[in-house]
């Protein structure tokens, strides 16, 4: 069903999306730009998560009615498609050093601190979405990153969408684990229930990977082993 009363859509077309200007379809220019409208609607996500943008709230904060959004963002979907690109205006991918390893982690870790300024990121990517402008810009730095491993381009840009996905997991799972480390009588019941499950005989590959020496489990630490793990292991063939 369309959003908010919205006309029915075939999905999101990124040639009137990106290349054509963002001007009204008809009737007299309103008071407010499609950049306005993007921004309140990530104001929204940032504070109350995707749930709260709807095209109702988003008008209601730029003081219009709902009807004239959809001049700029036929339907949510579309709305969605320039909210990440709007905020990917804040990603820069540094200067390839002509190491590939060490420039690929710093893509994540920039992409990581990113989607944590913006927790509803992971979800909005999971659907399929077209790059913008400042989507494309910040790809291609993370191409140029990857010239010297000799791959092809078809091949750099899966590496590109896998360490995106990773991170993307890996921001998803960090804010769920958060949320319960926030309250200690969730955290306490899970630890319970594992040292439960690691001592009832049937899971032993479980009870000797819970045994074994700590590591550090700060989110800084938890992510770079992850990173190092999933980026060491990169071919280039």
């Amino acid at each position: 069903m369309p959003q908010d009363g919205a006309p029915a859509t075939t999905g999101v077309d990124p040639e009137r999306l990106w290349l054509r200007p963002a001007e009204p379809r008809r009737g007299r220019r309103p008071s407010f730009s499609r950049e306005a409208i993007v921004a309140a609607a990530v104001t929204l996500a940032d504070a109350e998560g995707l749930e709260a943008v709807t095209m109702r709230r988003v008008a209601a904060e730029v003081g219009a009615g709902v009807m004239s959004l959809y001049s700029y963002a036929p339907d949510k979907e579309t709305l969605l498609e320039l909210m990440v690109d709007h905020v990917s205006g804040e990603l820069t991918a540094a200067a390839p050093t002509g190491d590939w390893r060490a420039d690929l982690k710093a893509v994540a870790r920039t992409q990581r601190a990113h989607m944590l300024r913006h927790p509803w990121l992971p979800a909005a990517l999971t659907a399929r979405r077209t790059p913008g402008p400042n989507t494309l810009a910040f790809l291609e730095g993370a191409l140029a990153a990857l010239r010297p491993t000799g791959l092809d381009g078809a091949a750099r840009l899966e590496v590109f969408a896998q360490l995106t996905a990773f991170v993307a997991g890996h921001v998803g799972y960090e804010t769920a684990h958060a949320a319960v480390a926030g309250s200690p009588e969730r955290a306490a019941s899970e630890a319970r229930y594992l040292a439960a499950v690691a001592s009832d005989g049937h899971h032993p590959e479980l009870a000797g990977a819970l045994s074994a020496p700590g590591r550090p489990l700060s989110p800084e630490a938890t992510f770079t082993r992850f990173l190092d793990r999933l980026v060491d292991g990169l071919g280039t063939g």
